[in-house]
């Protein structure tokens, strides 16, 4: 089987998802493989690093898939130029190589890089609207920091974790989180060896009750200890998430 490795980026506006669902054809998983099985007149499967939610975006997601050997009649860039022609322009392939048959995007990746973008305008800038999330009252990053402190290392997530039926481990590994300010834009970035469904967004809602005063730093230990959703604070809109890079 030849085996290709795509980066991708898009605008999860539109889009239900990177999953490809029955219900829809509405993802962007799903509007890849049509592209694809376009091309290859035959069904074309592709494996992502990981699935986004609805509205999410990405910088740099990364997928691949596999065609038989006899069937690969298109070159690289052939097969760059039909996606990037065919596809919506909400979604870009940016770059793709044939890599190792065992090579696979989420078994095969290391670690991952997501940012979260507040916009802490006095007034909601129109040109982040899809791009950034709004807080109700105004957040003291120094507190976020010390909150965030007690999620690095290994821990077991549950408590930010949607997903109620989830039966594989919950413990995940944060190597860093960092806060930056600029142009009235808060951005959140977490690097990990993975992350739970709604994870990230569940972190960020947290820390934006601990930095309004809703809750104080050291209840963060309290929350992972829990192992409840229940414990931990609202999940922060899709918007302002943003999936940037994945490690191999």
């Amino acid at each position: 089987m030849a085996n290709y490795k795509l980066s991708i980026q898009y605008e999860g506006t539109r889009y239900n998802g990177w999953q490809r669902q029955d219900s829809t054809d509405m993802t962007i998983q799903g509007k890849i493989e049509q592209v694809l099985s376009r091309l290859y007149e035959e069904k074309v499967e592709i494996d992502g690093s990981g699935r986004t939610d609805g509205g999410v975006h990405a910088l740099e997601q990364i997928a691949n898939f596999k065609v038989p050997k006899a069937k690969n009649r298109f070159l690289e860039e052939e097969i760059l130029s039909y996606l990037n022609e065919y596809l919506p322009l909400d979604i870009r392939v940016h770059s793709m190589e044939q890599v190792d048959e065992r090579f696979h995007a989420r078994l095969s990746a290391k670690s991952k890089i997501y940012e979260y973008h507040i916009d802490r305008g006095k007034v909601e800038n129109v040109f982040h609207r899809r791009f950034a999330a709004r807080t109700g009252e105004p957040v003291d990053v120094e507190r976020m920091k010390a909150a965030a402190a007690y999620c690095l290392g290994t821990h077991d997530f549950k408590s930010f974790c949607s997903n109620k039926k989830m039966k594989k481990s919950t413990v995940r590994t944060i190597h860093a989180i960092s806060f930056r300010e600029e142009n009235d834009i808060l951005t959140i970035r977490f690097r990990g060896d993975g992350f739970l469904y709604n994870m990230v967004r569940i972190l960020v809602g947290t820390l934006v009750e601990i930095g309004d005063g809703r809750r104080e730093p050291e209840e963060m230990k309290q929350i992972l200890e829990a192992k409840d959703r229940g414990a931990a604070g609202y999940t922060a809109p899709p918007q302002g998430l943003f999936l940037v890079k994945v490690f191999y």
